[in-house]
C-alpha cells in the first residue's frame, strides 16, 4: 500500500508563492527519486523538478529555474516544492511521483519512468 499524497495547492495571484508538499507512506522513502510534474488543460504532462534519494542532487525544467525549489526531509517522508514568482502559465494540477532507480537527471523528468503517483493538487494562478 504505497501512497503519495500532495497538498498545498490553491488560488494565488501572479507573483505570489505557494509551497506544495508530498507525503509518502508504505515504502522505504529514502531509496526513491521523487519528481514533481504538472498538467494543464489541453497540455501534456510535463516534468517540473526532481530530487535524488539523498536530496543531494536536484534538477529543474528551464521554465521554472530560479523560481521553484525542490527539497526533501527523509525523516518526515516528505518532499516539498516551493514555488515563487508564480505566473498564469504555472496553472495546472501538480503531481508528485516516486521512482526506485539510480539518479539520472536526464530521465527523472520523464513521466514514464515513475512507478508511483499521487492524486494531484490544483494550483491556479489568476490574472
Amino acid at each position: 500500500q504505497l501512497q503519495l499524497v500532495e497538498s498545498g495547492g490553491g488560488l494565488v495571484q501572479p507573483g505570489g508563492s505557494l509551497r506544495l508538499s508530498c507525503a509518502a507512506s508504505g515504502f522505504t522513502f529514502d531509496y526513491y527519486v521523487i519528481g514533481w510534474f504538472r498538467q494543464a488543460p489541453g497540455k501534456e504532462r510535463e516534468g517540473v523538478s526532481c530530487i535524488s534519494s539523498s536530496g543531494g542532487a536536484l534538477a529543474y525544467a528551464d521554465s521554472v529555474k530560479g523560481r521553484f525549489t525542490i527539497s526533501r526531509d527523509n525523516a518526515k517522508n516528505t518532499v516539498y516544492l516551493q514555488m515563487n514568482s508564480l505566473k498564469p502559465e504555472d496553472t495546472a494540477v501538480y503531481y508528485c511521483a516516486a521512482d526506485h532507480v539510480a539518479w539520472d537527471p536526464s530521465l527523472c523528468v520523464l513521466s514514464v519512468e515513475y512507478d508511483y503517483w499521487g492524486e494531484g493538487t490544483q494550483v491556479t494562478v489568476s490574472s
